[in-house]
């Protein structure tokens, strides 16, 4: 069954009819949490003992960016993929103020809809700080982390060489989303991520970047539970001995000749990866 789905509140036989779903199939469509009164739109599939699995898409992107492995995992597996805040299905807060802290209770809103003990985050580009705010506020729920291509939200590391930043207002949108593609990616597959990204309007695409610009989200709280970081191939050399300050349980793997969006452009070897961190710590 394809995921598929809309907001819907209110109804008690729509959440008998779910819950009915999910007894006899293992298997749901889509439902909506709420975190301040804004709609969050998920979706779950599967059922499995441990801790479900939870995916978190990057900036302008959406739950569909996981469907390959909402798909393989759900197999063996509870998966549970979400919209966040002022993507995908999802609503925005009227006055458009995003945070890693509103993003983090989103998810928290969705593991209560969901009635999920603990779960395991795998969070893609912003996804990662995502992940790790969540762990940070939620640290009895989480069982693990996954890293996708994203970076963790670290104290400076004033022994690194500083990055050398953008010039503000020379490229587009399509522009920078062409730059996270590497010539191996499909072309169809481009064109695909292309439209997800571009669908959000630009004033929206600003406000949900929000986060990213914060000095203020860096943390030096230490993430003590398994953590898995998957790197693209042409990812600029990661300070490996600078995160494993503050996430001691760390493991790097890199998948050659992939962009920004691995999972999407060789889903077989980051499944593979995936179920391997799974099984390795008893998932």
């Amino acid at each position: 069954m394809a995921p598929f789905g809309r907001f819907i509140g209110g109804m008690t036989m729509y959440r008998l009819a779910l819950a009915l779903l999910i007894g006899l199939a293992g298997v749901t469509t889509a439902s909506a949490a709420s975190v301040d009164g804004i709609g969050v739109h998920w979706i779950t599939e599967g059922r499995g003992q441990g801790p479900a699995i939870v995916f978190v898409h990057g900036w302008t992107c959406d739950h569909s960016v996981w469907s390959e492995q909402v798909a393989a995992l759900s197999k063996d597996y509870r998966v549970i993929a979400l919209d966040l805040p002022g993507h995908g299905m999802s609503g925005a807060p009227a006055n458009r103020k995003f945070s890693y802290e509103l993003y983090a209770r989103a998810i928290e809103a969705v593991r209560a809809e969901a009635q999920a003990e603990k779960i395991l985050l795998v969070g893609h580009s912003m996804g990662v700080s995502v992940s790790q705010q969540y762990a940070i506020r939620y640290p009895e729920r989480v069982a693990g982390l996954v890293g996708v291509d994203g970076s963790f939200r670290l104290p400076p590391n004033r022994e690194a060489a500083p990055s050398q930043p953008r010039p503000a207002g020379q490229m587009s949108r399509e522009d920078i989303i062409r730059g996270m593609f590497v010539t191996d990616t499909p072309e169809s597959l481009q064109e695909k991520i292309l439209a997800m990204m571009l669908r959000t309007p630009d004033d929206m695409a600003t406000a949900v970047a929000q986060p990213m610009r914060d000095p203020s989200a860096h943390s030096a709280v230490v993430l003590d539970v398994p953590v898995m970081v998957v790197l693209a191939g042409n990812r600029p050399e990661t300070d490996t001995d600078w995160i494993r300050r503050f996430v001691p349980q760390v493991e790097f793997h890199t998948l050659a000749g992939t962009g920004h969006f691995l999972m999407m452009e060789k889903p077989a070897e980051f499944d593979r990866l995936l179920r391997g961190f799974l099984t390795d710590n008893g998932y």
